[in-house]
């Protein structure tokens, strides 16, 4: 029987259940499991600030280092689903373990790179071990631990850790440009393979469906190059805008190919993507508010990064210890997520973690060319994502709560597209309207406004969607 997702954790006999002790064996499958994923995370950040000397050392023009970022963010984004499938047919473990060992070679790849094409071969073999990690890593939590407060915990840890991911990339990877070079960000992700690859094996149980059904391959076909096509489109946009021939012809590629995909999953036997879950109100509802809560957070930091650096004249350290604020709030939220969503539910929890979302980024509109600025900048931007890793663990809980553990890969690749989509599409959508602006304070604020409007509108949206029956179904 699927359990409510908005109704309060209970014991067997009813009774409310605390946030649980994990045993020795449970905390260490938990360090291996967000230690992979904060290597991801990492991953999507520790570059950026890179890019100007990675480009002058291996000669890459300005306008092919947004190749750099794209090659990652094509596989990994664009293998999701169907490695997700994969894993629950033929093992989570097994395509884990292949994901992390691809990662680790790809990232060695990248920081002896010596030219161009081998640098972007290592980005792209990244991305395609990320594709691995991730909903494999996201299947294994959620059959590792029993849906209730002990997965509550484990997904509010994973969370805290992905979102702090991504906030430390970006100060990390300031600190070692400017030390120890570009290559020392790729090598910092090969230390973190080669410390999680010997762990796993022995703590990893194996989880794979107990019928062994035909792969969609018309569907993976369809639904993989959608995604590409997709991505690759937005990536794009967001350094030369959507008028390109390409960016067109990707889109309306991309957008064909999810359409047939969803032909094809409606006649298929054993369809990659189940679209009676997909009906699921909570599937349905709980990856809209991811999409917007990811989408909508990166299109804030990125364009707060114009901000304060471009306006206010902040250095690259200063600007750093603003986000490293943020990543201590971030991490703050995340231990407190599994006991919020414990007494208020999940739906209520997202709902709530949007909203507040929404508000805080509204008070950004205050920011000016003042000094002052940094410390409301600081305050609501940390706030910001106090709301948005809580949207993170609600949605994430919210989608994969009741579903049978042999469709939990599908479930946690839906989830795990959804940030990946949305960590890709918020900057092309809105930050490119702060980067085209003749005043860039005035383009920040457009994007801001822009930006909250969405979130808000996402928490209404979701609340009714979410809304229980008064059937009681």
């Amino acid at each position: 029987m699927a359990i409510d997702s908005t109704t309060r954790p209970t014991t067997t006999a009813g009774e409310p259940l605390g946030v649980p002790r994990l045993s020795t064996r449970d905390k260490l499958v938990l360090f291996v499991l967000c230690a992979a994923q904060f290597m991801v995370a990492l991953d999507f950040s520790v570059l950026n600030v890179a890019l100007p000397g990675l480009g002058s050392d291996l000669g890459m023009s300005r306008s092919a280092l947004q190749w750099a970022v794209t090659a990652f963010a094509l596989p990994s984004g664009g293998f999701l689903l169907l490695f997700g499938r994969i894993g629950d047919l033929y093992g989570r473990r097994r395509l884990f373990l292949a994901g992390l060992a691809l990662f680790g070679a790809a990232s060695l790849l990248a920081t002896l790179a010596w030219d161009p094409a081998s640098f972007l071969a290592g980005r792209a073999l990244q991305g395609l071990g990320a594709a691995a990690i991730v909903p494999t890593g996201m299947s294994l939590l959620t059959t590792t631990f029993p849906e209730g407060p002990a997965r509550d915990r484990a997904l509010g840890i994973s969370g805290t850790l992905l979102s702090l991911g991504f906030t430390v990339g970006m100060i990390a990877g300031g600190v070692l440009t400017d030390t120890l070079g570009w290559r020392s960000t790729m090598a910092l992700l090969a230390v973190f393979a080669v410390i999680v690859l010997p762990l796993a094996p022995g703590l990893l149980p194996e989880s794979r469906t107990p019928e062994r059904p035909r792969l969609d391959v018309p569907g993976a076909v369809t639904v993989t190059t959608g995604l590409l096509s997709l991505i690759y489109a937005l990536s794009t946009a967001a350094d030369h805008g959507f008028g390109r021939a390409d960016v067109i012809a990707a889109l309306i590629a991309g957008l064909l190919l999810l359409a047939a995909f969803t032909a094809i999953e409606s006649r298929s036997a054993a369809p990659l993507v189940s679209l009676p879950m997909l009906r699921r109100r909570t599937v349905a509802w709980g990856n809209v508010g991811g999409l917007v809560t990811f989408s909508m957070m990166s299109t804030v930091i990125f364009a707060l990064t114009l901000y304060l650096q471009e306006v206010l004249h902040l250095s690259a350290f200063e600007t750093g210890l603003v986000f490293g604020v943020q990543g201590v709030l971030s991490a703050v939220a995340g231990t407190l997520a599994a006991r919020v969503i414990g007494r208020f539910g999940a739906r209520r929890t997202l709902v709530g973690s949007l909203a507040g979302q929404g508000a805080l980024v509204a008070a950004l509109l205050l920011l000016n060319a003042h000094t002052w600025s940094v410390w409301l900048a600081t305050a609501a931007v940390s706030l910001a994502s106090m709301c948005h890793l809580g949207a993170i663990v609600s949605y994430g809980l919210t989608v994969t709560s009741g579903v049978p553990d042999e469709e939990q890969g599908l479930a946690t690749g839906l989830v795990t597209s959804t940030q990946q989509v949305g960590l890709t599409v918020g900057i092309p959508l809105l930050g490119v309207l702060a980067t085209t602006s003749g005043d860039l304070l005035a383009g920040v604020h457009t994007v801001l406004a822009l930006d909250a409007v969405i979130v808000l509108a996402a928490a209404v949206l979701v609340g009714l969607g979410l809304r229980p029956a008064r059937s009681g179904v």
